[in-house]
């Protein structure tokens, strides 16, 4: 229900500084669709003002804002998730974008906010305009130099300066009379991501799932669009599955032959619950800088999970090929994150993957005990940007013993140390398709037998990890391990 509440001067001051037309409410539905509301209102206004070429005469939409003034402490321990807890008084907001995909989401974040404190929280229209590129992709493209001069004098276009990651990366320290931040993404972070994942995956964000595998190999992505498919056409939990180019195929469709003519940089392939809860297959190719990019995107969906399922190079003597390492460390010699996340700052296993990756392991390839040991190796992985790691490896010698690594990679630290950075739940296990410190390496034949007989075990064991973590429940999956002495409220 809405409220009439009346704030202190302090709360009123900022509130007038972060936006206008605020109501107040006690009940998260309610909250939800004010926002929605006042989101969807912006847009049509800018659709309707770019089709005449102009502004209106009233002020420029803006994003809606979404604000909690607390003045109680927080609860009790015991009763505290890893997530939504105010750590002390004050106010605390952020703008909001796209209603239709974060819905459920704000629901959920808004509604323990509610229960926890039991105060209301403000929504209104912040004083940050809406871009206008983030609403209409046609607005930018085949425009002529005079169409961009016109859209810049009348319409806001995107803002680098107010979109960063000062939040995600602890940068950001609170200031007296200053709004703390609500969430870890603003709107506009958040919908500069929703643009690039387009881009870089060539499906819309509206088909990613909850749960992700990332992969760095195109054989995983055959076996899993058999398998999505197969999953669709027989029914049950999943309703869709999504390849790029936004193509959808539901049960009782017609074959069609799969796509691959003119793929995105890193293609992205969705098997869809109605609930966001399914799956989706990313293939980043290899390299870190990959990695890096379509996790930072991919963050701002606040996914359950993500997870490496890839090769690599086996660095012991008792390795075979085909087997399996599951990462509990890593050497992060892939420096693409040294920036943004230092490395002296570790990256610790979360427990609650790593059980379930071994669990599913030895379900699905029917071992156990010593001998599942002697197959699925657990230890350090080192991720380097370096291909050819092995022409350095004198310089490297003495790094990879010294850190008791078992395998080497290009994408999993990348990905494991950027969940860490987003509190984004993760977990590798890699396959061990080389041994080059020992004279086995990558041929051409010997790699063409190990990937038939190993692909569809291990992306198995990606995709029934997902399952397990799924019906074990999600909020156990959001470790406070991978929150901060002072965090935003919202997961």
């Amino acid at each position: 229900m809405r409220e009439g509440r009346h704030m202190t001067d302090d709360m009123a001051t900022i509130r007038d500084r972060m936006g206008t037309d605020f109501e107040a409410f006690t009940d998260a539905g309610e909250a939800v669709e004010r926002i929605a509301k006042i989101y969807d209102s912006g847009v049509r206004a800018l659709r309707a003002a770019f089709a005449g070429r102009k502004a209106g005469d009233g002020p420029a939409p803006t994003y809606p804002y979404l604000a909690f003034p607390v003045d109680r402490s927080p609860p009790p321990e015991e009763m505290r998730p890893p997530f939504d807890v105010v750590l002390e008084p004050g106010f605390y907001g952020t703008t909001l974008t796209r209603p239709e995909l974060f819905r459920e989401y704000w629901h959920e974040q808004i509604d323990i906010l509610l229960r926890h404190y039991r105060q209301p929280v403000l929504v209104g229209r912040s004083r940050r305009p809406i871009p206008l590129p983030y609403v209409m992709e046609e607005a930018v493209t085949a425009i002529t130099e005079d169409d961009l001069r016109l859209l810049q004098r009348h319409f806001a276009l995107p803002d680098l300066h107010a979109t960063d990651d000062m939040i995600a990366n602890c940068a950001l320290i609170p200031q007296p009379g200053e709004p703390r931040p609500l969430a870890l993404f603003t709107a506009e972070r958040t919908d500069y991501s929703l643009a690039r994942l387009h881009h870089y995956t060539g499906t819309s964000p509206r088909h990613v799932q909850r749960f992700i595998l990332l992969t760095n190999y195109q054989r995983y992505v055959d076996a899993f669009r058999d398998y999505g498919r197969a999953q669709v056409d027989q029914g049950g939990e999943y309703d869709r599955f999504v390849e790029p180019g936004d193509l959808i195929h539901r049960r009782h469709d017609a074959a069609t032959a799969p796509q691959h003519a003119g793929l995105p940089q890193m293609p992205a392939y969705h098997l869809c619950r109605p609930d966001g809860d399914g799956i989706t297959l990313v293939n980043i190719g290899v390299g870190p800088a990959n990695a890096k990019t379509i996790t930072d995107h991919l963050a701002v969906l606040r996914p359950h999970c993500w997870l490496m399922v890839g090769h690599c190079a086996g660095l012991r003597r008792t390795q075979r090929l085909g087997d399996y390492v599951l990462a509990h460390g890593y050497v992060r010699d892939d420096h693409v994150l040294d920036d943004d996340l230092p490395p002296w700052v570790p990256v610790p296993p979360i427990a609650e993957v790593q059980v379930a990756l071994q669990e599913v392991t030895a379900r699905v390839t029917g071992l156990r005990d010593s001998e599942l040991k002697t197959r699925l190796r657990t230890g350090t992985v080192m991720t380097t940007d370096n291909r050819n790691w092995e022409l350095r490896l004198n310089a490297l010698f003495t790094q990879i013993n010294m850190s008791r690594s078992i395998a080497v990679d290009m994408e999993s630290a990348t990905i494991a140390a950027n969940g860490f950075r987003f509190r984004v739940p993760y977990g590798t296990l890699l396959c061990v398709s080389d041994k080059p410190l020992h004279g086995e390496l990558k041929l051409r034949g010997m790699a063409n037998a190990f990937y038939r007989e190993r692909v569809s075990q291990h992306l198995t064991v990606g995709i029934e990890t997902m399952r397990l973590l799924r019906a074990q429940g999600v909020d156990r999956l959001h470790s406070r391990k991978l929150r901060g002495f002072d965090e935003p409220p919202f997961r």
